[in-house]
């Protein structure tokens, strides 16, 4: 076995990218692309709301958005 010595600053990089990569896998495991839990528009809207982190702006457009699409309900 070869012993090789890194910075800890390097060593640290590598830990936090080898988390990164273990947590995307993780999250493309459980189905990144699957379908949202409800279909319901004013569900989504409600809890977009209740964050209290959007704008006024975003979430009018956002509404707009899932009023328009077929695939949520009104």
């Amino acid at each position: 076995m070869v012993t090789v010595t890194i910075p800890k600053k390097e060593y640290q990089e590598l830990v936090e990218r080898a988390l990164q990569y273990e947590y995307l896998q993780e999250v493309m495991r459980e189905g990144i692309f699957s379908p949202p839990p409800t279909r319901n528009h004013k569900n989504i809207m409600d809890a977009f709301r209740r964050t209290k982190k959007y704008s006024k702006k975003f979430l009018t457009s956002l509404s707009q958005g899932l009023r328009r699409s077929d695939y949520f309900s009104v």
